[in-house]
């Protein structure tokens, strides 16, 4: 194998690879990337066995085809001490050789034909869904997804497709997000994808995507990039039991002041209590410390008496991060009862701090 190929093309494949290597044990092949040349393209190939990612480039000046591989780290750590101009990669004898000018590196590498085979696509049923939504569902549900939790279908999302709509779900069981999108499909099914698998696919993924599953994967396919996750086995948990079916009092919050307000809170602590008064809200840090944060926002409640929950901040600015609108609308009902964060067709239920 003889390539020639320019170093910020071939820079920018190797850092989409990095999150799909094995980074702590450089014995195993999982920690190289495959490296094959076909025809007039470029295909390099990582997986850590949960994940993979496969990139294709016809960016490339091919001398001789041939396959090999080669640290993923080490070799991304050489091409960017490299300068802005075209690179040569050469196997000998078993050794990926890199040339710039007067500059050559050589890497050891592992037998091609060991790298773990992919799933294929082609024979797969497909998700129909808009790339868009897709992208933008995940987003919003991704910080309530699990990342340690025993119960493994805790760390990663539910897509709950239905007959007449699809639910987006995650939940780290103190807060439970949800996105409902309006969709008919020809059959139901419930995937539950990684948490890691979920923040990739939003980094690399933007516009006409294909989507693939079968028991074992979920495959995504664009014109650059093919990428496929194991789905967690296992059940998630009934969630429709978990959002309340009606609320005592419903009303719209004003999310640039609110931001604001608990952000002052969170200089002094994570936890926090809102009290809703009749025409203001106050903000008070919950500390075990002898420091103390408060603050008031103007706000009509219509409480004629005080209300108050307690809450973790990040529960409520994971939330408004991820609305679109200037105002969003919480429902409440007893203090010490889950409370409703709601923003068109995204809501998150959280569960307050009993104090």
């Amino acid at each position: 194998m003889r390539i020639a190929i320019a170093k910020s093309v071939l820079e920018n494949m190797l850092i989409h690879l990095q999150p799909f290597l094995e980074k702590k044990d450089t014995s195993q092949i999982t920690s190289h990337i495959s490296i094959e040349v076909q025809g007039t393209s470029l295909v390099l190939k990582a997986t850590d066995y949960e994940v993979g990612l496969v990139i294709e480039s016809t960016q490339v000046s091919v001398e001789m085809s041939g396959s090999i591989t080669a640290n993923g780290k080490k070799l991304l750590d050489i091409i960017r001490i490299l300068k802005e101009s075209e690179v040569v990669l050469e196997s000998v004898q078993n050794t990926l050789h890199i040339q710039q000018g007067h500059s050559n590196f050589k890497l050891p590498t592992f037998n091609a034909t060991d790298f773990p085979a992919f799933p294929i696509f082609t024979d797969k049923p497909r998700i129909e869904i808009d790339s868009k939504v897709l992208i933008e569902s995940l987003k919003k549900i991704t910080p309530a997804a699990d990342t340690n939790n025993p119960k493994f279908e805790l760390n990663g999302a539910l897509i709950d497709i239905q007959k007449d709509h699809i639910n987006f779900v995650s939940t780290d069981t103190r807060r439970l997000a949800v996105v409902n999108v309006v969709q008919t499909s020809e059959k139901e099914l419930s995937l539950i994808v990684p948490k890691k698998a979920i923040i990739e696919i939003q980094k690399l993924f933007g516009s006409k995507i294909d989507i693939y599953y079968d028991e074992t994967y979920l495959i995504i396919h664009s014109d650059q990039y093919t990428f496929f996750t194991k789905l967690i086995n296992g059940k998630f948990p009934d969630y429709s039991r978990i959002i309340p079916k009606e609320v005592s009092k419903n009303f719209m919050l004003p999310k640039a002041a609110m931001i604001d307000a608990i952000k002052q809170i969170t200089t002094i602590s994570n936890d926090l209590k809102i009290t809703f008064h009749a025409n203001f809200i106050e903000f008070e840090s919950l500390s075990d410390d002898n420091i103390e944060a408060k603050t008031e926002l103007a706000f009509e409640s219509g409480f004629e008496t005080p209300f108050s929950i307690a809450v973790n901040s990040r529960y409520i600015l994971d939330f408004i991060s991820n609305t679109a609108n200037s105002a969003f609308n919480i429902g409440l009902n007893e203090a010490n009862m889950p409370f409703v964060l709601e923003d068109e067709n995204f809501k998150t239920i959280v569960m307050p701090i009993v104090i």
